[in-house]
């Protein structure tokens, strides 16, 4: 009895060997393959993307500081207008009215000013002789200068009045092209608490601006002089160039998003932008051309000598920073100085020459695929969160 217990322990364990064998026998041994990149001159750039708008660089809103019924319009819309021309003309008659009556008045007060300043000539003679009391004197000398003053006043009355006639003759301000005509012949406008929009006119359309929203996490790196380019809906194919000319510190916030607004050039030459369009912007907040450059995972590449074959071997270095050449069978470390990155690429200033070919990844070829990253990457630092239990 004791025997055949014997007999079947014994059975298992071969077949357990057998099994075990078999198995491991049918593992094909893994290999590591080495990418490498090498260390060149190139571009680094940094972006970043916004929306904006497209409108003149100057426009000026053209309104009328006298109320009255718009008689008669020179211009339309995208009409080209000088500096001085007549665009509009209000009705003139209560004005001239108002201006006539206003004469009449200095006419009036100036008349009265004539005769006061007789009185007073003629109480002075008196006076001077003795033949009226001080109190004569002193009362036609007051009513000359009340007089004086009233055809001062007159005078202002007149001045404004005739100035009011010449607001109802309305005049570009500037050189420029009418982008909005606010109101039509026969229409009456009112100036009593604002002033009236009548035209919007545009200086110079050739000189256009973009007015782009940056967010907050952004703003930091735009800085008035850097290159800009962007596209607009309209003319899809076209890219239009141009520069941040002011990064302007007042904050806009909306729905909890706080943006900052940026002036962008936009030369516009052909007239192809049009105010109000929205334009797709791409600032390059860093430009560095013609740099000695390895792409940023060379500088993390770590190789271990946990998959290295026997008799390859690591010639390590301490350094902040460093790449790693393959010569023969030896990993070797070469302390680097960096410059600037982008993410992708990052600057050599020093330590290794143009040229060199620095190990950058591994893959894994044959034998069973490994259970997970670090497993598949020996050479690259692990997660962070190693000891983390899964739920």
């Amino acid at each position: 009895m004791k025997n055949k217990k014997l007999w079947i322990i014994l059975g298992v364990a071969v077949v357990a060997i057998v099994a075990y064998l078999l198995l491991s026998g049918g593992k094909k041994k893994q290999t590591v393959s080495f990418a490498t990149a090498k260390v060149e001159r190139t571009n680094i750039q940094n972006t970043i993307t916004a929306t904006g708008t497209i409108e003149p660089v100057t426009s000026v809103t053209v309104g009328t500081q006298v109320s009255g019924i718009v008689s008669r319009l020179y211009v339309d819309y995208n009409s080209v207008v000088k500096k001085g021309q007549v665009i509009a003309e209000l009705d003139k008659t209560n004005l001239i009215s108002e201006l006539n009556a206003q004469r009449a008045n200095l006419t009036s007060a100036q008349s009265a000013l004539n005769y006061q300043q007789s009185n007073y000539n003629r109480y002075k003679t008196l006076y001077d002789k003795g033949l009226v009391s001080a109190d004569e004197f002193e009362s036609a000398r007051l009513q000359y200068q009340q007089a004086s003053q009233q055809v001062a006043s007159a005078r202002e009355s007149v001045q404004r009045a005739q100035t009011n006639l010449g607001y109802a003759t309305i005049t570009s301000p500037i050189d420029g092209v009418v982008l909005n005509k606010a109101v039509e012949e026969g229409q009456t406008v009112a100036a009593s608490f604002n002033t009236p929009e009548l035209f919007t006119i545009a200086q110079d359309l050739t000189d256009m601006r973009v007015i782009a929203d940056i967010d907050e996490a952004d703003i930091g790196g735009v800085r008035e002089g850097q290159r800009v380019s962007f596209t607009v809906d309209a003319f899809p194919d076209d890219q239009f160039e141009g520069h941040v000319t002011q990064v302007r510190q007042q904050a806009t916030t909306e729905s909890n998003v706080v943006t900052y607004e940026v002036v962008i050039s936009a030369p516009n030459v052909d007239l192809k932008l049009k105010p109000g369009l929205t334009a797709n912007v791409t600032i390059f907040t860093l430009e560095k051309n013609g740099v000695l450059c390895v792409p940023a995972k060379a500088l993390r590449f770590m190789p271990v000598e946990a998959l290295l074959e026997k008799e390859q071997t690591i010639d390590d270095c301490q350094a902040a920073a460093k790449v790693w050449t393959r010569e023969g069978n030896v990993f070797k470390a070469h302390a680097v100085e960096t410059g600037t990155t982008n993410g992708l690429l990052t600057e050599i200033v020093s330590g290794v020459s143009e040229g060199t070919e620095v190990l950058t990844d591994f893959s894994l070829s044959g034998g069973e695929e490994p259970a997970d990253d670090q497993a598949r990457n020996p050479f690259m630092p692990g997660p962070r969160n190693n000891n983390k239990k899964t739920k």
